[in-house]
């Protein structure tokens, strides 16, 4: 009797980075298709594409694989969480930042993360919920947040991380004011901030340990900074050393763990979502979904992992 193969959605974004991807996909597709898997291939043609593909054949799926940039692994971690929450994910990072690839030590080689896929384990990965939609490492505003996906693709693609800080230097000139009420575990902040962002990454725009210190990415806790606007070049300069350093004693820069948290603005702002608008808001409800994202990692050469429970199952044990 013929036995049925497990089936592997594998969607990825061929404009990403430099499009190299396009160069691996035979033998990506090659490597998943000798591990058992009929491969079903989609190249994203527009935004919101990965999470149309995705959510449309996910219900007859065993698992996806997505390459690009964060943000489509944005699109295909909203369609499942959406579809199916328990699909596990392989992430082939080809972004020209790609933070939470960074994060986890993630392979930047197709061919080496989609191996790394093959034989990894299931890691539980928190999630983060935002006014009825999902981010997987950062929701942000305020100062420099429209850089990501305001900056040309092709002067991404040629400059690569550069192009992001030469367009974030056109912002200096237009530092933004917004007064903010915070409401977390019971208490309440207010204040004029320029700036903040509710992360669970050791990376954010290509800078490592701004986040903070004892970064656990499926502890149930988000890191939240909060920015205050400066109001004179010295406030300036303290700002930047204390986020550039991780230090955060600085009386202008809060920074703090917590499982939720809502901010509210006299008015609407714009937020970023994994690097992608995330429209206006005027008050904005995260809440952090424990462990909801199922997520292949080679533990042997992922960067420790604090996670206090027995070992998990390989990913060939997985559907068995």
């Amino acid at each position: 009797m013929h036995v049925k193969n497990k089936q592997l959605l594998f969607v990825y974004n061929e404009k990403s980075g430099k499009g190299s991807i396009r160069n691996y996909l035979a033998d990506v597709v090659d490597l998943f298709t000798q591990n058992g898997f009929d491969v079903l291939t989609h190249p994203t043609q527009s935004r919101g594409d990965a999470e149309h593909f995705v959510q449309e054949h996910a219900g007859d799926a065993d698992a996806v694989v997505c390459s690009g940039g964060d943000g489509t692994l944005d699109e295909v971690v909203n369609a499942i969480m959406n579809v199916r929450p328990h699909l596990p994910v392989g992430y082939i990072p080809s972004g020209s930042t790609n933070d939470f690839a960074t994060s986890l030590s993630l392979s930047k080689n197709p061919v080496e993360a989609a191996r790394d896929i093959m034989v990894g384990d299931i890691y539980r990965c928190d999630v983060g919920a935002f006014n009825g939609t999902y981010f997987v490492y950062v929701a942000a505003f305020g100062l420099f947040t429209d850089v990501s996906y305001q900056t040309d693709q092709n002067l991404k693609n040629s400059l690569g991380y550069l192009a992001y800080i030469l367009e974030a230097g056109k912002r200096l000139m237009n530092i933004p004011v917004f007064h903010l009420r915070i409401e977390v575990e019971g208490q309440v902040l207010e204040g004029n901030y320029c700036y903040g962002m509710i992360t669970n990454s050791r990376s954010v725009g290509g800078m490592k340990n701004i986040t903070g210190n004892d970064i656990d990415m499926n502890d149930g806790l988000f890191e939240v900074t909060l920015v205050h606007t400066p109001v004179t070049p010295l406030d300036m300069n303290e700002i930047a050393t204390s986020i550039l350093t991780g230090d955060y004693h600085s009386n202008l820069v809060e920074n703090f763990k917590a499982a939720a948290v809502t901010i509210e603005a006299t008015g609407d702002i714009d937020w970023t979502l994994d690097g992608e608008y995330g429209g206006k808001h005027r008050v904005a409800a995260v809440v952090n979904c424990h462990k909801a994202l199922r997520l292949y990692l080679n533990r042997r050469k992922s960067v420790p992992l604090v996670e206090n429970q027995a070992p998990l199952k390989a990913l060939a044990k997985t559907f068995e």
